[in-house]
């Protein structure tokens, strides 16, 4: 059904995420242009835009501006927005004058705390969707998880289970209190004489210092174990291809699963999270998933002992790429039950 659909789609740029959708939804047929949601991605203009938009204001007029400028004699059959941090209002409401009939679908990775301008231009939108399922229920809005892309699944088909260097492994950015959470998780596995493997990232040394300032859980943070440069998708898919086990830490703000709860299932890997919103979805009774609580870390010995249990096949397809562009697009809105 996406076959020859011209897509204009504005995402923020999430660790090559927007990338791997446009790839999926051309490879499925479709036609995409692909527009990144911010003017710019350097730390201080991203910083900027959080704090305060209006300094910036004209920048991202001009660079709106530009892109109309592109787009305006194109004919699109939807426009997709993921996030809408900085969007203006007035670029949607022109698209949809120079495109009459277009289907317009939005989705939010993010809360609605942490992202309020989403929440001015929801009534323009055909279809609105989000991860977490709080905002889904106060804003009356489709709740839809995030997904694996096919990478992970490869992973499982090719059955990598004794191909390991280490056993759980950890990858992610250096925020809030995840390093403290990484480090517990290391000793505990030591206990069990399991290896643990960890990746802090921190997108600028003044960033991190910054942090280490103003944050009391940044200041137990070995700087010798933190790096500033980001993994490549191919080396992420390396690391899965090398443990058994995921270390997942979301941010305490956050209750929507994280992609790397996805990847880690997709992957046919087992996953440790301290998203207590698991424990609701019917993926956590698998068995696959350990719970563990962000503030007295503690593993479970047998957990490690018993084996992955094979998800069903419509289980994997929702939690897939495939099925999620299914879903958001209304290829196939009946999705197996998530809870």
């Amino acid at each position: 059904m996406l076959e020859n659909k011209k897509i204009l789609f504005v995402s923020v740029s999430f660790f090559n995420y927007e990338k791997i959708i446009k790839n999926k939804l051309e490879q499925r047929g479709a036609i995409v242009d692909l527009y990144d949601e911010r003017p710019s991605n350097s730390i201080f203009i991203k910083g900027l835009l959080r704090i305060k938009r209006d300094a910036y204001a004209l920048q991202i007029k001009k660079y709106y501006s530009n892109i109309l400028e592109e787009v305006k004699n194109k004919k699109y059959d939807y426009f997709l927005l993921i996030k809408g941090e900085v969007i203006p209002i007035y670029f949607i409401k022109m698209v949809k004058e120079l495109n009459p009939g277009i289907v317009l679908i939005y989705y939010n990775f993010d809360s609605f705390y942490n992202n309020p301008n989403a929440l001015d231009f929801l009534p323009l939108f055909d279809h609105n969707f989000t991860f977490d399922t709080e905002d889904a229920e106060k804003y009356n809005l489709n709740f839809r998880p995030l997904f694996y892309s096919d990478d992970y699944e490869k992973i499982r088909l090719e059955k990598q289970e004794n191909k390991t260097n280490y056993d759980i492994a950890f990858i992610g950015t250096a925020h809030s209190d995840r390093y403290l959470i990484s480090e517990g998780v290391s000793k505990e596995a030591k206990k069990i004489g399991l290896k643990h493997f960890a990746y802090y990232y921190s997108q600028g040394r003044s960033v991190f210092l910054f942090k280490k300032l103003f944050d009391k859980s940044f200041k137990k943070f070995d700087y010798k174990k933190l790096s500033f440069n980001s993994l490549s998708h191919s080396q992420i898919i390396d690391i899965y291809k090398s443990c058994n086990y995921i270390l997942d830490i979301n941010h305490p703000s956050q209750k929507g699963l994280t992609m790397r709860t996805f990847e880690a299932l997709g992957a046919g890997k087992k996953l440790i999270t301290t998203n207590t919103e698991i424990a609701k979805y019917k993926i956590f009774e698998s068995g696959n998933v350990l719970l563990i609580d962000r503030n007295t870390v503690k593993l479970e010995p047998d957990f490690f002992k018993s084996s992955r249990v094979d998800f069903d096949d419509q289980t994997l397809y929702a939690m897939s790429i495939d099925g999620w562009i299914d879903n958001i697009f209304f290829i196939k809105a009946q999705m197996p039950k998530w809870f």
